[in-house]
């Protein structure tokens, strides 16, 4: 049995637009017609099933020529095929559009306060798989059989580094290309959707890491119009990673801000569809807009309704003014705990009044505990261990360094957040292709101990309430007395 089916484009400014389908146009461009507020919609008997389309306009985009018909996938597709065709593929169900039809399990389960945060940030494909498996990178499914090992090591957080679809499948995620479309090589969006069910089931929290200040070359947005969302020239040349999107731009004929307009569909479709806890915004600096970002959060938080929602900016360098009551966002990425102590553990010798503005950071304007994410490490440097080989520390007195590192880091007013391996003295360079987790290293009596040693520090942050607040004092001090 079929069923009408729409299927939609927003151009504003864009003259003709036009779908086709290899299902349902016998691949043919067929017209599609244009609605006062901007849209172009194309209605369609279909059966149940997925069906592959694309979207054909004349693109206003400088460069292409004028009015040129350009080819180009659903900018709101929820799963992209993952050949050359890139394909916007729809799934219908009884009649409807579905994204599938996961059914949740633990929505009612009680996840952990802001306060209480212990996060670890992995990357989906090289935290795990490859182990006893054709796949040689890890998928979501891999994730959740790694979920036991994460609540041995007592961490209550996850944040996923970016899983919007990007080119390729040896990536990052740092360059999207479909924003709505979870990356294919990690596997389906059941499979992500039950590893997000399975940590909420243990109580853990699942962040994302979104990037919503630029997007890929040939993303669809591009392709159609690209002035009406992004900025003609780059604003900074020396972080520019691809077109930026513009938050200023104000459409007077619609009364709409496009690119905000576009980007909180992109969150109010992950927080809803996939139950997604809290959100990163990668390189905040370069949105260079405190009211779009605001808007955005809250766009997000009021789709989480009454579950906890965190939201957490990397803002470089930390300024307080993006927290608290005024701040567009919750928290942000304390970098100067991680510069500070990589140099106190590496030998440099900070000094003791540095040390306390980092361990405190109301010394440098913030109010919150929550106001400060510190790490010892993210995905943007190379492990501790590596650092301190390259300073000539090795063996126990570089495991020694690694522990302490780890105490001040579990006690410290803030939110902690491990990098994957971290805890473990994983010791491999960074790369950004394949570059698995060396899981072999726990068996290794010393690795085996830093392990313990975390494992010990988050149960000691979780029990004691102590740890959750703004409240310390440094009741001792010796600035003649080396750290190490």
């Amino acid at each position: 049995m079929n069923h009408p089916i729409r299927f939609s484009l927003f151009a504003p400014h864009n003259s003709e637009a036009a779908i086709s389908s290899a299902s349902f146009t016998d691949g043919q461009k067929v017209p599609m017609s244009k609605d006062h507020e901007g849209w172009f919609h194309h209605d369609v008997s279909l059966p149940d099933g997925d069906h592959a389309y694309k979207f054909h306009v004349r693109s206003k985009s400088w460069f292409f020529q004028p009015d040129e018909w350009v080819e180009f996938t659903d900018p709101r597709a929820t799963r992209v095929s993952d050949d050359e065709t890139q394909n916007a593929i729809v799934r219908v169900k009884n009649g409807e559009r579905i994204v599938d039809d996961y059914v949740w399990r633990h929505d009612d389960k009680p996840l952990p306060a802001d306060n209480t945060l212990v996060i670890y940030e992995l990357h989906v494909a090289d935290f795990s798989g490859g182990e006893s498996d054709e796949h040689t990178r890890g998928r979501y499914h891999h994730v959740a059989e790694k979920l036991d090992y994460l609540c041995e090591l007592g961490v209550n957080a996850i944040e996923l580094m970016p899983i919007e679809e990007y080119p390729g499948a040896n990536g990052w995620g740092y360059n999207p290309r479909h924003f709505f479309a979870p990356e294919s090589s990690y596997g389906p969006s059941e499979a992500l959707k039950f590893l997000i069910d399975e940590c909420h089931g243990r109580g853990i929290r699942v962040f994302k890491d979104g990037v919503y200040n630029h997007s890929e070359q040939s993303s669809p947005l591009t392709q159609i119009d690209h002035d009406y969302w992004y900025h003609h020239d780059p604003q900074d040349a020396e972080l520019n990673w691809g077109p930026e999107f513009n938050y200023e731009f104000h459409d007077p004929v619609l009364d709409t801000f496009p690119a905000r307009r576009f980007i909180g569909e992109v969150l109010r479709h992950w927080v809803g569809e996939y139950h997604f806890d809290g959100l990163r915004f990668d390189a905040a600096r370069q949105l260079d807009n405190f009211d779009a970002m605001r808007w955005l959060v809250g766009e997000a938080k009021r789709t989480a309704g009454d579950k906890p929602f965190y939201s957490v900016a990397e803002y470089l360098p930390e300024e307080a003014s993006v927290t608290g009551v005024e701040g567009p966002v919750d928290g942000v990425w304390h970098d100067t705990f991680f510069h500070t102590m990589r140099r106190a553990l590496c030998g440099e010798a900070p000094s003791v009044e540095e040390l306390k503005d980092v361990i405190d950071g109301r010394r440098r304007g913030f109010v919150a505990a929550v106001n400060l994410v510190n790490y010892l490490n993210n995905h943007d440097h190379e492990h501790l261990m590596v650092e301190l080989g390259n300073a000539g520390i090795l063996g126990e007195e570089a495991f020694r360094r690694a522990e302490l590192g780890a105490a001040i880091l579990f006690t410290s007013v803030g939110i902690p957040m491990l990098w994957m391996g971290e805890e473990f003295g994983a010791a491999r360079e960074k790369v950004m292709t394949e570059e698995k987790l060396d899981w072999t290293l726990l068996a290794n009596p010393e690795n085996r101990r830093l392990f313990e040693v975390h494992k010990a520090l988050i149960q000691l942050r979780k029990s004691n309430s102590a740890f959750h607040g703004e409240d310390l004092s440094f009741f001792h001090e010796d600035a003649e007395l080396p750290l190490l």
